[in-house]
């Protein structure tokens, strides 16, 4: 298995051609989903997607270069959930329901909006879930995908696909600069990580065509006890 120091490796290179590229935004790009330049075209891009019309309910990560896609989802209708920051409670999603919010879109898509208009949800209040888009630090056109290294965006796959919310039904998207795309081969892969099928740029995407398999839920022997321990959905699985 791909050692933690060698993806390290790789999330510095993406981060630094970002950089180079001139397409960094606020708040910057070490040690996180990094804004770009282009992140709202690329949103457009993404809605144009059959994937998109067809989807009725979303999971959206919660950072900056995916707000436009997070308010997008809001405009067009569709039930969107984010994660409560690293899972920590029971209920680990929030739900917002464009039909039930009471302040515009571009108010309730951000993680404070999410937090004072959404509502929070257990995994058995959610709808089977069409499509996810994921925050990314680097992309492949062959479907490998690489975050900031915390991990919880696997673990809410993971979780998901147990709970029979995620399935060969959902799409993966990730939207990114194109300075984030890397050659094929680059990013460490291992058994916890979830591929792309699709690439959204601000001026293209790219459909994978991935080989690469999905996990099938949480891999035990790659959380250590003390993770566990801190997310009561996994804590409570393990008393049960």
């Amino acid at each position: 298995m791909p050692d933690n120091q060698s993806k390290q490796a790789v999330r510095d290179r993406a981060w630094a051609a970002l950089r180079e590229a001139g397409a960094a935004r606020f708040p910057g790009v070490e040690g996180r989903i990094p804004n770009f330049v282009g992140a709202e075209a690329a949103a457009g891009r993404l809605a144009a997607l059959p994937e998109w019309a067809a989807a009725r309910a979303i999971k959206v990560n919660p950072d900056s270069p995916q707000l436009a896609v997070r308010k997008r989802a809001l405009q067009d209708g569709k039930t969107l959930y984010m994660a409560v920051p690293k899972l920590a409670s029971e209920r680990p999603f929030w739900m917002l329901d464009p039909d039930e919010l009471t302040v515009p879109a571009h108010r309730a898509a951000s993680i404070k909006g999410a937090t004072e208009h959404g509502r929070p949800v257990a995994l058995d209040e959610l709808e089977r879930i069409d499509l996810i888009v994921c925050g990314s630090v680097a992309a492949e056109r062959g479907g490998a995908r690489l975050g900031k290294g915390g991990g919880y965006a696997d673990l809410e796959f993971a979780i998901a696909t147990e709970a029979g919310l995620v399935g060969p039904w959902t799409t993966i998207v990730t939207t990114v600069h194109p300075s984030q795309v890397l050659d094929d081969d680059t990013i460490p892969v291992t058994d916890h990580d979830f591929p792309l099928d699709v690439i959204v740029l601000p001026d293209d995407e790219i459909r994978t065509s991935t080989s690469l398999p999905r996990p099938t839920g949480v891999v035990p022997h790659h959380l250590d006890a003390e993770k566990r321990a801190a997310i009561p959905v996994l804590a409570r699985a393990r008393r049960t």
